[in-house]
């Protein structure tokens, strides 16, 4: 008996369902770029590759996490600016402002704790070429204007990297 293979995708419907799925965490971010912030308790978790394509990140937070990256948008963000292919944030790390430039593409995992909503997508492609050093960036919102209500972190106040592992129902 002959074994039977599965239909041809030709239409590609799981990168058709992944790229959908971007278009939620695109979304998200406008929401997150309001005047008002994010409502409610909601924050968010971005993993992100750090070696995909089109990512620009400063060469020691390559360094720091050669793989992977987490950033939390929730208080301390500044200059969050979500395009149509990308999207751009300025984070302090060790108390200073570094600006990250991230694809949608290399997007992994995209979770808002607060009510327990979890994206994940494949790996994508990395690039082993040169690193894109994304510039540190000098125009924070002024302290008089804190971002959606807090103040500018000072010292080692920045965000805190978390594995998504940790809220992961077991």
């Amino acid at each position: 008996m002959a074994e039977e293979r599965p239909p041809l995708d030709l239409m590609n419907y799981e990168t058709l369902t992944h790229d959908a799925l971007r278009q939620v965490v695109k979304a998200a971010l406008k929401r997150a770029n309001m005047p008002d912030g994010l409502p409610g308790q909601h924050h968010l978790y971005v993993t992100f590759k750090t070696r995909a394509g089109g990512v620009a990140i400063p060469a020691d937070l390559v360094e720091r996490y050669p793989d992977e990256m987490t950033i939390v948008l929730q208080h301390q963000f500044w200059d969050l600016a979500p395009g149509e292919t990308f999207f751009a944030v300025t984070l302090r790390f060790g108390g200073q402002p570094k600006r990250l430039s991230v694809p949608y593409q290399a997007i992994t995992r995209f979770y808002d704790p607060s009510v327990q909503f979890l994206l994940q997508w494949p790996s994508p492609d990395v690039e082993d070429a040169e690193i894109i050093a994304a510039p540190v960036t000098q125009h924070l919102r002024p302290e008089t204007e804190p971002p959606h209500g807090d103040t500018p972190p000072d010292g080692d106040g920045g965000p805190k990297i978390v594995s998504l592992d940790t809220f992961r129902k077991k």
